[in-house]
């Protein structure tokens, strides 16, 4: 029988590589940086050929660090950074400019365009997103205007729109195909039919020619090209990152919820079936559609995005060099009690959930000559956890359910600091799983149903288990005060690059 299902999981800093085994366990993983690239303020692009290179190199190599061969695959399952955007030519399999990322702003003042002619309501009630720069619509339609011939080779259907998704599907088997969870973060799709919508395309002035065909989050959509790993291998599952960490999470049932601590913050809650339009400015979206094996089901989520998390993180490494690696940030952090009434909004390419300020910039207040390396970073990682409660009230608002516990995933979720400090300022559990890596367990799982690999949903939760559960540890009164400081250094922050 086949001994592992391959993850690969193409995040916004690295491309990884993972290996697990029918228990759920990581038998193998492997892992490559690639550049960032900032062209000007506000802007965040990538080589899509240094992303799919990456890739390549990870996924050999943990197969070969592992002594496992591809005769030992079952199948293969692919979560990526959701919403950044590549444009290439269909015959060469070349990007036709840098892919431009979902952190990047370029195009906030076509958003602001779009909604002074009153479309908001239009984008909102068929995608279940707001008009804003994060998605990859508007930076679509940017390209085509931008790169020089691109418009007209689009129309000719010369050229290929998708997402990172699609893009590693087209290196690794020729096929052009994303899938619902992917699809449903564009702009271009309407999430209750289920379709590229032809309103929305003519808003935007997107060809459909460019567009991938889409097809559900299990289920065997490609194959690879035998000369990548000697033979040919299903791709039976793809998930935007967050709904892969949700999926891997085990919140399979309306009402449960979990928050990813990448490179951003994420927040998800399962609505079931139902379509929650949010009133209070989160996203509706598509976790997963199951594929044929399983009931053709959809879930729906509920999810609030903060910009700036681990690249918090990031930045005291690599802008202030404060540290010499993201480990060293708990330390430091520790080293003092309190920040020392400092506070850091981290509105580096302005704020998401639930504010929606792509005017926002990044802002320290209550800096004293008392204040030090330690107080910034305390109140960096703190910054990320007050970001969080704002998204929770929300979604909390929209959902009408009161949260029980939330489940944390991601590379921040092991530093015990800000998981103690998110309890608190929470007022609920915090649960650690003993994997953390559900981003790319989520993609294995989805790719390990469709094949057979997993006989169902039930047999997954199964194998969810906790390492730790962080207990608040603070009084309502102190919750509030904290919480209404942070308020007034967000209204700082806000609206500040004009």
């Amino acid at each position: 029988m086949d001994k592992y299902i391959l993850a690969l999981d193409q995040g916004t800093t690295s491309s990884r590589a993972i290996l697990f085994d029918h228990s759920g366990k990581i038998r193998g993983t492997a892992q490559q940086e690639f550049r960032q690239i900032f062209p000007r303020p506000g802007w965040v692009e990538h080589d899509a050929n240094e992303i799919w290179q990456s890739q390549l190199a990870v996924l050999q190599q943990v197969l070969r660090e592992n002594h496992v061969s591809a005769s030992d695959i079952a199948a293969i399952g692919i979560t990526n950074q959701r919403e950044t955007t590549v444009l290439w030519d269909r015959a060469s399999g070349e990007p036709v400019a840098h892919a431009i990322v979902w952190q990047d702003r370029r195009t906030a003042d076509f958003c602001e365009r779009l909604q002074a002619e009153g479309r908001t309501g239009v984008f909102q009630h068929k995608t279940g997103l707001i008009i804003d720069s994060y998605f990859s619509g508007t930076k679509l339609r940017w390209l085509l205007d931008n790169v020089p011939g691109a418009r007209l080779r689009a129309e000719r259907g010369e050229l290929a729109f998708g997402t990172v998704d699609a893009w590693l599907i087209y290196k690794l088997s020729g096929r052009h195909v994303t899938d619902v969870s992917n699809a449903s973060r564009t702009l271009l799709f309407n999430i209750r039919t289920q379709q590229w919508d032809e309103q929305l395309l003519e808003l935007l002035d997107i060809p459909r020619s460019l567009l991938p065909d889409v097809a559900p989050s299990s289920g065997i959509v490609a194959h690879t090209r035998a000369d990548i790993l000697g033979r040919s291998l299903p791709i039976a599952g793809i998930a935007g990152d967050q709904q892969a960490a949700t999926f891997g999470q085990a919140c399979h049932r309306p009402g449960m919820a979990k928050n990813t601590y990448g490179t951003g913050c994420f927040m998800l809650m399962n609505t079931g079936s139902e379509v929650i339009s949010s009133h209070n400015n989160l996203l509706t979206t598509i976790g997963w559609t199951m594929g044929e094996r399983l009931p053709g089901k959809t879930d729906y989520m509920l999810e609030g995005s903060v910009f700036m998390a681990g690249a918090t993180v990031q930045w005291l490494r690599d802008g202030l060099g404060i540290i010499n690696s993201s480990a060293e940030v708990e330390a430091l952090a520790t080293s003092v009690p309190d920040t020392g009434g400092v506070m850091f909004v981290p509105a580096f390419t302005g704020l998401g959930a639930p504010y929606w300020d792509a005017h926002a910039r990044g802002t320290v207040v209550g800096v004293t000559r008392g204040t030090t390396k330690a107080h910034i970073a305390r109140a960096a990682l703190e910054s990320i956890a007050y970001q969080t409660v704002d998204v929770l009230e929300a979604m909390q608002r929209d959902s009408l359910i009161e949260l029980t516990e939330l489940r944390v995933d991601g590379g921040a979720a092991r530093n015990d600091l800000l998981m103690q400090f998110q309890a608190n300022i929470l007022g609920v559990p915090v649960v650690r799983p003993v994997v953390t890596e559900t981003t790319a367990l989520g993609a294995a799982y989805l790719a390990g149903l469709a094949v057979g690999f997993w006989s169902s949903q039930q047999e997954i939760a199964a194998q969810w288990q906790m390492e730790r559960r962080f207990e608040a540890r603070m009084s309502a009164e102190e919750r509030q005060q904290r919480l209404a400081v942070w308020r007034r250094a967000v209204e700082r922050a806000r609206g500040w690059s004009e």
